[in-house]
């Protein structure tokens, strides 16, 4: 299954989470052993999708990341629009370029609930609506919360926890798939 392992030993056992966005990325690191996600880190978007496949790559080597597990932005009806498939190419280009496997997980309302997670941005010193600095950390960190709400949907569906649909995968030779789980 594209390098992944759904429980055994033979794949990675540490994956980065990725929220795609226009001009942020969150990542999340998470352990399948241990089956947990946690936050990382928001990065800035790169001028090129090989300048963001650099950083992953060095990202993913400091992390002894074996995957990559990318949020798809499906429409509430499972149709793909139009950034779903910017997210797709770029995905595809990044795991190209690191040379780790990837999965697409269905990211729809992440971000929604990492607001619902931690909500809402503090107030600024005088009581007053937040700075312009206060809500640039509050997006990355809903960013980042977003990224770990996506990795942990993966690693429960990978636990076979929880009624999570199965990811989208990119086989080695382009074509994409929606994963097939065992059903008893």
């Amino acid at each position: 299954m594209s390098g992944f392992d759904d429980g055994g030993r033979a794949g990675p056992r540490r994956l980065l989470g990725i929220d795609l966005g226009e001009r942020r990325i969150g990542i999340a690191l998470g352990d399948v052993e241990t089956r947990s996600a946690a936050p990382l880190r928001m990065l800035s978007r790169a001028r090129t999708t090989d300048e963001d496949a650099r950083v992953l790559t060095r990202l993913a080597e400091e992390q002894r990341a074996g995957g990559l597990i990318v949020g798809l932005p499906l429409n509430a009806d499972g149709s793909e629009g139009p950034q779903a498939t910017r997210t797709r190419e770029w995905a595809a280009a990044v795991a190209k370029a690191t040379g780790l496997p990837l999965r697409f997980r269905n990211e729809h309302l992440s971000s929604v609930r990492a607001e619902q997670r931690i909500g809402n941005p503090a107030r600024g010193k005088s009581g007053g609506p937040p700075s312009a600095a206060q809500r640039g950390a509050h997006r990355a960190r809903i960013d980042r919360e977003a990224a770990a709400l996506i990795l942990q949907d993966e690693l429960d569906a990978m636990a076979g926890m929880g009624e999570v649909p199965p990811p989208v995968e990119v086989p080695p030779h382009g074509e994409v798939r929606v994963a097939e789980r065992g059903t008893s």
